[in-house]
């Protein structure tokens, strides 16, 4: 399953970054028994925050689902991490809380949150499949337009 991970990886043209390390007093995942909790993770690219500011004001949607689609690569990279390298073991993602710094305004998180929830179907087919929440917040750490963190069952 692993090589089917990596091949399709290649086949989308996504290299996933290395893990990010936290940026505060915490760990960036945890193993209890048969599942993986991912801390959040932020739009970052080439080491640096890619995506900033407020949706419905500095971001637009597109923009939005390209931040949510950098955190789901982070999101695997810190599960390859923490599996060893191996993501075959993901035996199912079980939840994404996505979080968008938004205006008031903005009713349009769950489209946004769509960027990562696309992308790991399109990578993991129907393991990627997950339950989730799309939510608006005021603001998020460093100014990030989107957080995502994760449950997965592993093997």
């Amino acid at each position: 399953m692993s090589d089917a991970i990596e091949g399709r990886l290649k086949e989308l043209g996504i290299v996933l970054p290395q893990a990010a390390a936290p940026a505060a007093n915490y760990v960036p995942y945890v193993i209890s028994g048969n599942l993986l909790y991912l801390s959040g993770q932020l739009p970052m690219e080439n080491g640096r925050l890619a995506i900033t500011g407020l949706l419905g004001r500095d971001v637009d949607v597109a923009g939005g689902q390209r931040a949510a689609e950098l955190c789901a690569m982070n999101i695997l990279a810190q599960a390859k991490a923490a599996l060893g390298g191996d993501l075959g073991r993901i035996k199912r993602i079980i939840k994404l809380n996505g979080f968008v710094a938004s205006v008031p305004e903005f009713v349009e998180q769950h489209l946004v949150i769509n960027g990562a929830s696309n992308l790991l179907a399109n990578i993991l087919g129907d393991t990627g499949k997950h339950a989730r929440a799309a939510v608006g917040m005021a603001a998020l750490p460093l100014n990030a337009a989107v957080e995502i963190d994760a449950i997965m069952e592993i093997a």
